[in-house]
């Protein structure tokens, strides 16, 4: 799996390795203190094959086999969000290391919004499935790195940005690569015009502050390699949907009319019915297995 790491710049800054997972072009995230060698897991990925309705620990394993690799001790496990396109591996990992697990507390509404589209009446419950709900303005720790948890909703009505020591955000799907733009607002909960305040808001961090983002797709332009980091100031100057001071009304214009023309993740209707429960599959029944209920017609 390819991955990159972005370096400590000292003292308050964590160090940030990203790997890149091709199947849905999501980036898993191991930040560190260097100091004390604390660690968390940030939206890994349970692999999963749409065709054979198959789960998999690779990629939640690379995480953890690089973890053991660089000597850290896994401290959290977090999500940014229940994403709609791949399984979250948060319950497979807080079992493997004994760490908590977070998201937003948001992900209740999102829960109960859910539990009417797949008339699952009170199967969600994210209190039994999650060790922390977050609420905007909370703070924790990695080590000795303080991290402060902002509600940056758009994208999902509960997504949530973990911003990490000094000068490290992960915003999730609100950006995407400086050189491609933002991320679509189109699904149940979300609103553009939510994710453009989300926008300003993570841009009012400092210029320094490195963004590291949850998706990426190349080839982009010239650019072949996937690629998920890059400052707020260069957001602010360079990013093609809101650099340069774009203003609500045209924001909003031009990412609904994008999102017109999205299809929905080939594995949304699998992955929510996963993610709401903590990355859990559904219970199984009389004979051992777990069994995806999908509702026919309704997107």
């Amino acid at each position: 799996m390819f991955h990159r790491k972005s370096a400590s710049r000292g003292a308050g800054s964590p160090d940030v390795t990203g790997f890149y997972e091709p199947d849905t072009g999501s980036i898993m995230y191991v930040v560190a203190d260097p100091a004390t060698k604390q660690a968390a897991l940030i939206d890994v990925v349970l692999d999963f094959d749409p065709a054979h309705a198959s789960t998999g620990t690779q990629s939640a394993q690379t995480a953890l086999d690089f973890a053991e690799k660089e000597g850290l001790s896994v401290a959290w496990v977090l999500d940014t969000h229940p994403h709609a396109d791949h399984f979250m591996a948060s319950h497979w990992l807080a079992e493997k290391t004994g760490a908590p697990n977070g998201i937003g507390e948001k992900v209740r509404e999102i829960g109960h919004l859910w539990a009417d589209f797949y008339n699952l009446p009170g199967v969600f419950d994210p209190d039994r499935d999650f060790s922390r709900l977050f609420a905007d303005g909370d703070t924790f720790k990695i080590g000795d790195l303080d991290v402060r948890v902002m509600l940056s909703p758009g994208h999902t009505l509960g997504s949530i940005t973990y911003v990490v020591g000094e000068d490290a955000a992960f915003v999730h799907d609100t950006f995407m690569h400086v050189d491609v733009g933002t991320s679509r607002a189109d699904f149940p909960g979300g609103s553009s015009s939510m994710l453009y305040d989300s926008l300003q808001r993570i841009l009012d961090l400092p210029d320094e502050t490195r963004l590291f983002i949850g998706h990426d797709y190349p080839p982009v332009g010239d650019r072949d390699d996937p690629a998920w980091e890059a400052t707020v100031a260069e957001h602010r100057e360079k990013n093609p949907h809101v650099g340069g001071g774009t203003s609500r009304e045209d924001y909003v214009t031009l990412r609904d009319k994008r999102d017109a023309t999205l299809d929905l993740p080939d594995r949304m209707l699998y992955a929510l019915q996963v993610n709401l429960r903590g990355g859990r599959l559904p219970e199984p029944e009389a004979d051992g297995h777990s069994y995806f209920k999908i509702p026919a017609n309704k997107f």
